[in-house]
């Protein structure tokens, strides 16, 4: 697909997003090419974009604190291992010493084995999704059946498409017809999101500029209370820590959690426990916000504001509020109270039919990583650095909005290609070794991953602390000077 001023390419995308004078020629490299996964989409390259824009993003507040600007340079190969997650990207050492993948978790098996598109009555095809027990329960519920494949099959062929779509999002679970990429652009709710800027910034409040604190990174000083969950929030608050925010991550013991995907996103951040359904603990964490700079949060639509910890209402608490969301459906819409996940996005918006069609398997497929989870995530980020530069510069309160639909149709706007079906699926082992991170000693072992993959000439992101426990830390914020770190990664020369 050639690109025009209709259609560019992500990277052109996001710096019209961003505004001002674009990056002089020589401050951006990125380098190599699709494909690393057997897929017709351009997975590495939209990833590429997206991390090269983050980065610039991180140039920009860097700039403001120091009057300097960096090199950065992106390697597509890499960008797109980074959507493989712990498959391969994290090994753990065992009893011999020898660093070695870890098996795909029973409970993401499970679930993978039945997150698949089934045949409907009405012949058409069904995504849903099994991710979590309890909202497990809800779809099995509606489909009356029992949590194996044979099972949902049987089950999902009794139903119409659009009255399954309906019925799983009246029960509160997830789950998404496949359409094609035309048929969504021409649904009410997919030419909503057609219309509106992949990664949206609002003003939502007046305060006074902020300027970035002092420091050798582009985010030092900065404190982010990241509320998310499973792989697409999280990935956005792993990206602010690898340029050197105070990332704090709060959850409650009870909420359900996928051990893979928590070890994964948590490297440089800290862990505490805070239950916002307590009155005690809700107030702690809105003690937390007046102190925050970024407040990122995963829930379904309107499930914080319920609780008093809506955008406009911390804003109002804590003037100057960045307030960042990540769903599947976007902001506003027909869809836009309804939760969902990859695989739902990869469905609706039309990847999982060009996916099938293109590698002749008969049938809607799902692509071989969670793409739209890490896309989303970097582009969250990049939104809330962007915001974070506004307020320094004119001030504000601002509110970021970012969905795994949006990004799916970002990555199909970067059209298609050919000759993918020997892709490798995998990094050789000398690429790996030249962004590994090792960390020892974690509540998951002595580990070895895929580490931050952009390079920057001045301040490479980086992994500041040990990936924690889960509720390790009190629930308060770092003061300078006076933080024991536990542990802290180790890099490759570079």
């Amino acid at each position: 697909m050639t690109k025009t001023p209709e259609n560019p390419r992500a990277f052109d995308e996001l710096m019209a997003i961003r505004g001002g004078s674009r990056p002089t020629a020589d401050e951006v490299t990125i380098s190599g090419s699709d494909p690393l996964f057997a897929s017709p989409f351009r997975i590495g390259a939209t990833l590429a974009d997206a991390l090269a824009a983050r980065a610039v993003a991180a140039n920009d507040l860097w700039e403001l604190r120091t009057g300097r600007r960096q090199r950065i340079a992106v390697d597509v190969r890499a960008a797109a291992a980074t959507a493989l997650g712990g498959e391969d990207m994290t090994l753990v050492r065992d009893a011999s010493g020898e660093y070695r993948p870890v098996p795909l978790s029973p409970d993401v098996e499970h679930m993978v084995s039945l997150t698949q598109p089934w045949r409907t009555a009405d012949d058409r095809w069904f995504v849903p999704h099994f991710n979590l027990p309890h909202l497990e329960r809800r779809v099995l519920d509606v489909l009356n059946c029992e949590a194996t494949p044979a099972s949902v099959e049987a089950a999902v062929r009794t139903w119409k498409a659009d009255d399954l779509e309906d019925a799983i999002a009246a029960a509160g679970a997830c789950g998404g017809i496949v359409r094609t990429a035309a048929e969504w652009l021409t649904h009410p709710h997919g030419a909503h999101l057609a219309s509106r800027p992949v990664v949206e910034i609002t003003r939502i409040g007046d305060s006074a500029p902020e300027p970035l604190p002092g420091g050798a990174e582009p985010l030092p000083g900065v404190r982010v209370l990241d509320l998310t969950r499973i792989l697409a929030g999280p990935t956005a608050g792993l990206s602010l820590a690898e340029h050197g925010a105070d990332v704090l991550m709060v959850t409650a013991p009870h909420l359900p959690q996928v051990p893979p995907f928590v070890r994964d996103t948590s490297h440089g951040k800290r862990s505490t426990y805070l239950d916002f359904t307590k009155p005690e603990e809700a107030a702690r964490l809105r003690d937390l916000t007046r102190d925050a700079d970024v407040f990122l949060e995963g829930y379904r639509p309107h499930r914080l504001e319920a609780h008093g910890f809506g955008a406009e209402e911390l804003a109002e608490l804590r003037p100057g509020l960045v307030y960042v969301s990540v769903n599947c459906f976007g902001s506003g819409g027909p869809f836009g109270t309804r939760a969902g996940w990859d695989q739902i996005a990869q469905a609706v918006t039309g990847i999982c039919d060009i996916q099938g069609n293109a590698t002749n398997a008969g049938r809607p497929r799902l692509t071989p990583v969670y793409l739209c989870d890490f896309l989303t995530g970097f582009l969250a980020s990049f939104g809330a650095m962007l915001a974070l530069a506004r307020r320094s510069r004119e001030g504000g309160s601002y509110r970021v909005q970012v969905s795994l639909s949006q990004s799916a149709m970002l990555l199909q706007r970067q059209g298609l290609i050919h000759d993918f079906e020997d892709a490798p699926g995998r990094l050789r082992p000398d690429e790996f070794e030249r962004y590994a991170v090792t960390d020892d000693d974690t509540v998951y072992g002595d580990l070895k991953s895929l580490g931050p993959v952009i390079r920057m000439s001045e301040t490479p992101p980086r992994w500041a602390r040990t990936t924690p426990r889960l509720g390790s830390y009190r629930p308060e914020w770092i003061q300078p000077g006076l933080e024991r770190v536990p542990g802290a990664a180790q890099y490759p020369a570079t």
